[in-house]
């Protein structure tokens, strides 16, 4: 992977981690059409994702000291309670990681039609928040929280958006906007570490790239780094934005585009 390959899909993936776009799907197509086997870079893949780790902390640093300090007081509050249904929510993606593992890998293939499906699936969900783009929301309960769960879970499928499906999962069964985009952002934090940590266990013991053909440089791994760090910042501001004001039928349309486009050219390119 070189430089310009690494700026790319940096990019890519600092920008479609919180845009309700598929992050995994447009890293899989912008692979594909560099030519570059993403999927096998996991050093590349834990760069970036420690990269959107950051831009998070960045843009949410006063709710996390918050949400510190009031653990520490080791009392019932709004935001334990938080945090419990933060806990809550990855329960399915934690089964589907422990117990379809290779039936999630499997579906990273570069297979781009099938994730030019899962992109006309994405569209649908975004589409359906537009009807209820008024209705005033409440807070993030127990249950809601494990329905957003399930809803990260599905997100695993390449095409299918994280950010897109929990928080149009959350409009549409009745939360507030600005409590669903908190939530779904804070909510990936825990699960980006742990998916973190494993592919760093998977590169320990593993020989360090040189220049040579095929391996990817320091230079790119940074390039990359910071490619994704200011590109996830940018969105991550731009999304809480957005889904205030009720335009997520703008990437709905966005990705019903670019699903067919993907369909048509697997189907005849």
């Amino acid at each position: 992977m070189g430089i310009i390959e690494a700026l790319i899909l940096g990019l890519l993936q600092g920008f479609t981690e919180f845009l309700p776009i598929s992050s995994s799907g447009h890293i899989e197509i912008g692979a594909h059409l560099l030519g570059v086997e993403a999927q096998d870079h996991l050093l590349f893949q834990l760069v970036v994702h420690l990269a959107t780790v950051i831009s998070t902390l960045i843009v949410f640093w006063k709710d996390i000291i918050n949400i510190i300090q009031d653990l520490l007081r080791f009392e019932l509050n709004d935001n334990t309670k938080f945090v419990g249904n933060i806990i809550l929510s990855a329960i399915p993606l934690m089964i589907a990681g422990l117990f379809f593992e290779k039936e999630i890998e499997a579906l990273f293939s570069g297979e781009v039609l099938f994730i030019g499906m899962m992109l006309l699936l994405t569209a649908l969900l975004l589409g359906m928040t537009y009807f209820n783009r008024k209705i005033k929301g409440t807070e993030v309960t127990t249950m809601k929280a494990l329905v957003i769960g399930f809803a990260q879970m599905v997100a695993l499928i390449p095409g299918v958006s994280r950010s897109g499906s929990t928080i149009a999962t959350a409009l549409l069964i009745g939360v507030d906007k600005e409590k669903a985009t908190r939530f779904s952002f804070l909510m990936i934090l825990g699960p980006i570490i742990g998916a973190s940590l494993l592919k760093l266990k998977s590169i320990i013991g593993q020989p360090m790239s040189s220049s040579t053909e095929g391996e990817i440089t320091a230079i790119a791994l940074l390039v990359g780094f910071i490619a994704s760090l200011v590109a996830g910042w940018i969105s991550c501001k731009w999304m809480i934005d957005i889904v205030k004001k009720g335009k997520l039928i703008y990437f709905a349309i966005y990705c019903l585009i670019v699903g067919f486009i993907v369909i048509f050219h697997s189907l005849y390119f």
